[in-house]
């Protein structure tokens, strides 16, 4: 794929300014300013937490691209798309947003610490939104870059349930992994929620006992590309990975302190 990368897709967890500083969100605001200024074209997503400002932000709905309903297992779900601008960069975002889903102030975790019992539908609905979104788009990336264990279903759906999709024929996947919620555990349906359209369960066996781990592993085992984003992440996380027969960038503090991880990144892209 040398030379072949023009536009990139970003699917983000958590993106500064809209959320505060954290490592994720640091990342979801810098490397694609910083790949755009390499040249490729990109478009970003990320979930529409309650917690973010709209009118201060100034988010606003996009119509023509809101409507559609996303079905999870007996439920019908309609999804809204918002977007805003990081103006000092002149690049704009996407918010996958539903009031079921996206209200509440939390991000994955309650007031009291307690993760939701329905992020396994969160997660279902997010990477449902994300691809349905950039179909109506009609924008083809070259690269799917995944960050955040809310985006890990992404792979799968990209490799299973849109494979045919011509949006999506040419495009490799690369999954950075984290270790935010490699202790919690899902509910025992998410495989069975997560089926859909060509999918069977054979293809979801890891989540046969779904927790972020397993999650996790399901999103390496569908992308061309793993990028270690943590020295801290479960060695089983890393085992699996090395067991792959994909390119996998591990970390490196001194370029995430450094800011080099870009540059580490888009030469990356340029090797699937």
């Amino acid at each position: 794929m040398a030379n072949s990368v023009k536009r990139v897709l970003f699917i983000h967890s958590e993106i500064f300014p809209f959320l505060p500083e954290s490592p994720l969100s640091t990342i979801g605001r810098k490397l694609p300013q910083g790949i755009m200024e390499r040249g490729r074209e990109i478009r970003i997503f990320m979930p529409r937490y309650g917690c973010i400002n709209e009118r201060k932000n100034q988010l606003h709905e996009v119509i023509r691209l809101s409507g559609l309903n996303i079905i999870i297992g007996d439920l019908d779900r309609p999804l809204i798309i918002k977007v805003a601008s990081v103006s000092s960069a002149r690049m704009q975002v996407y918010f996958i947003d539903n009031e079921d889903y996206f209200k509440r102030r939390q991000l994955s975790f309650d007031e009291n610490g307690k993760f939701f019992e329905d992020n396994d539908q969160r997660a279902i609905f997010f990477a449902r939104g994300v691809l349905e979104t950039v179909k109506k788009l009609r924008w083809a990336p070259d690269i799917v870059h995944c960050q955040g264990w809310i985006s890990h279903l992404v792979p799968l759906y990209l490799k299973k349930l849109y494979a045919g999709d011509p949006i999506f024929t040419d495009c490799k996947v690369v999954t950075t992994l984290y270790d935010e919620i490699a202790g919690e555990s899902f509910a025992p349906s998410f495989a069975s929620l997560a089926q859909s359209g060509g999918i069977q369960p054979a293809d979801l066996d890891l989540l046969a006992q779904p927790d972020g781990i397993t999650l996790a592993e399901t999103a390496a085992r569908y992308s061309d590309g793993i990028i270690f984003g943590s020295d801290t992440l479960d060695p089983r996380l890393t085992d699996y990975c090395k067991g792959l027969k994909v390119p996998v960038l591990p970390y490196d503090a001194a370029a995430m302190a450094d800011g080099s991880y870009i540059a580490g990144y888009d030469a990356f892209y340029e090797q699937l």
